[in-house]
């Protein structure tokens, strides 16, 4: 009892750790690039787009050198359903507004569906090899151009750059050990608590670490609706499931031959294409139905019950 204690504090506590110096990261980075004269679409298509998907990144390079390379895509397809059913299911049931604006997603709505259709067709024969994710990685690159290029359409006058802090550099460095040593633990109480438990680690990555590292996107996205900015909301989780593939499949995937479990190739990747397609509807409609937020969470909900049924029969 005090080991699962143990291992499940320290879980929870690197989850955290993880969640909070990624965010140091981004402001530190972000601010450096600025002071230092850096146009801010190339600070926007980097650092900023690619700040969410650090926790899973972070986590996923200690996983393959640990040798559980099956944590991997466990977490980038629950975190993808997680920032389907569950956040955006919140969204759409404390939105005000039903209609979405969103004239320049064409591009990203595409390679929402691309990256989702790639990840699958790769996963089918119970491994992601190295250039699979090579052709995430260009993905990725078709991704920052399709950013770059709807940066440019926008006016980016009268932009004052902050002048230079050393103090951003430390905090920049301090941000990066908190997230090594955090990912390193975080995975080491994983290993833990699956012997302990007898639960798969593929069970935990799907779950318990799929939704802590969607809670960044979820305080996001209810902090834009409460500013009454619902295309932001949508927009940071349209990203967000973009990159999970592309980065986070895509660096781990080259460094090795990643494991795809079987409660991923059964059902994992059934349920995030139907949520891929869920999503691509409404973004496709430019409408976000009330009803439609009640069937995500039902869905969520859904997903866990296979997540738990398949642990129990496999045990």
């Amino acid at each position: 009892m005090v080991e699962i204690l143990l291992w499940s504090s320290m879980f929870i506590g690197t989850l955290v750790v993880l969640i909070y110096a990624s965010d140091y990261f981004i402001e530190a980075a972000e601010s450096i690039g600025l002071s230092m004269g850096i146009p801010s679409f190339i600070i926007g298509v980097t650092i900023v787009a690619l700040g969410t998907s650090i926790p899973e990144l972070a986590s996923s390079i200690v996983a393959v050198q640990r040798d559980s390379s099956e944590i991997v895509v466990s977490n980038v397809v629950g975190s993808n359903i997680t920032n389907i059913f569950l956040v955006l299911g919140v969204v759409v049931l404390i939105t005000k507004r039903r209609t979405l604006i969103m004239a320049s997603a064409t591009t990203d709505v595409l390679l929402l569906v691309g990256s989702a259709i790639l990840l699958i067709i790769a996963s089918l024969d119970g491994m992601f090899l190295w250039y699979e994710a090579l052709f995430c990685l260009v993905g990725l690159v078709l991704y920052m151009l399709g950013q770059y290029r709807n940066f440019k359409k926008q006016e980016m006058t009268d932009v004052v750059n902050p002048p230079f802090q050393w103090k951003n550099i430390l905090v920049l460095a301090l941000a990066i050990v908190a997230i090594y040593f955090a990912a390193e633990y975080n995975i080491e109480s994983i290993i833990q608590l699956s012997a302990i438990l007898g639960i798969g680690k593929e069970y935990i990555a799907l779950s318990a670490v799929a939704l802590g590292t969607s809670l960044p996107e979820l305080f996001v996205s209810v902090g834009a609706i409460r500013k009454g900015k619902l295309e932001i909301a949508v927009g940071n989780l349209l990203g967000s499931n973009i990159l999970n593939v592309l980065v986070v499949m895509g660096i781990p995937g080259l460094m090795s031959s990643l494991i795809i479990p079987d409660i991923v190739l059964s059902y994992g990747l059934f349920l995030m294409a139907i949520a891929t397609f869920m999503l691509f509807l409404l973004l496709w409609r430019k409408r976000l139905p009330l009803w439609s937020g009640f069937i995500l969470l039902a869905l969520y909900g859904y997903f866990f019950y296979v997540l738990i049924s398949q642990n129990m029969a496999a045990a």
